[in-house]
């Protein structure tokens, strides 16, 4: 009796390590069936995803540093953390109608310029000024600073009766106008008036240069320079139909050597042209 008790218990104590090693074995399976189709961290909250491949469906993350990464939807937010500002209104938008005008007529005559800021210096200075460096193939040197007024006076007088001067007496076009002051805050010598230097409205010219080489001063020429007195003289009185002063040498000492042109406003419409 004892017998067939011990080998009944020995029986089933072999049943019941079989029972456990088949379930370890079905719990190992059920694992690597997992793990074979699970690239990811199972502690993670990402997607697993193929590794090297993108896919339609998760579109890639853009990068974002500074405060863009705590704000990547704000247009504002640079990567630098600074806020972006709107561009400052251009000042030719911010010009009277009479200036912006005068801007496109200077294009009109192919006047090369640049707008600078205002100038305000005590009673002198240009609200609207610009810089003009050639007109049309003429060099300006250097570079003059002028009302507009004077800047487009100036050109419509350069184009119109300097240039075929210089072909008609030279047989050559002019290469550089060199000048010896535009804007200058200053008054007229031996007055307490301020010159039109001071409010841009006038400008020296000390010599011309043509293409041909020929470098014309303005100073007065010698008794025998016919040509060149011819085309001074011509400077000089077809000046007087653009501009309101003209004053060249032979008007004084201070005019020895060079052309004064400018638009000053005189109520009487008086041109002075000496």
């Amino acid at each position: 009796m004892a017998r067939r008790f011990g080998a009944t218990l020995s029986m089933a104590r072999q049943n019941n390590r079989a029972r456990i090693v088949v379930m370890r074995l079905a719990t190992g399976l059920a694992i690597a069936a997992v793990s074979a189709c699970n690239t990811g961290d199972v502690f993670s909250l990402q997607p697993a995803v193929d590794v090297g491949g993108q896919t339609a469906a998760v579109p890639e993350a853009p990068q974002y540093s500074g405060m863009q990464r705590l704000v990547p939807s704000n247009p504002y937010m640079t990567s630098v953390a600074y806020p972006r500002m709107d561009e400052p209104m251009s000042p030719v938008e911010q010009m009277p109608a009479s200036e912006i005008d005068c801007r496109n007529e200077l294009k009109r005559m192919g006047v090369v310029y640049t707008d600078i800021q205002p100038i305000h210096e005590g009673q002198c200075g240009i609200d609207f000024p610009v810089k003009v460096s050639a007109i049309g193939s003429v060099e300006m040197r250097p570079a003059a600073t002028l009302t507009c007024n004077m800047a487009a006076t100036f050109a419509a007088w350069t184009r119109n009766e300097l240039v075929p001067a210089a072909r008609w007496r030279y047989f050559s076009g002019v290469k550089t106008i060199h000048q010896g002051s535009s804007y200058s805050c200053r008054n007229i010598a031996g007055e307490g008036v301020l010159s039109e230097h001071g409010k841009g409205n006038a400008l020296d010219v000390m010599s011309i240069e043509l293409n041909n080489g020929d470098d014309i001063d303005v100073r007065k020429p010698g008794l025998f320079a016919f040509r060149t007195r011819g085309f001074l003289n011509n400077v000089r009185a077809d000046g007087c139909q653009y501009f309101n002063t003209v004053l060249g040498p032979g008007y004084n000492y201070d005019h020895r050597n060079h052309f004064h042109f400018d638009v000053k406003n005189r109520r009487s419409g008086y041109r002075a042209c000496r």
